[in-house]
């Protein structure tokens, strides 16, 4: 099983409709799996750019 490295939560908020209603929504994180030095890891898109580097 891969380890979680990152911190990155979901964000949270409302969406809001033409006539202002709000509805609960949420935004998650760009969560995946990558191999960092021969271990599985879950790590973020962005963090998996900046370790690229």
């Amino acid at each position: 099983m891969a380890k979680k490295v990152t911190t990155k939560k979901p964000l949270t908020g409302n969406k809001r409709s033409h006539a202002l209603n709000a509805t609960k929504m949420k935004q998650k994180p760009n969560i995946q799996k990558k191999t960092i030095d021969g271990t599985k890891v879950r790590i973020s898109a962005r963090e998996a750019r900046t370790f690229e580097k």
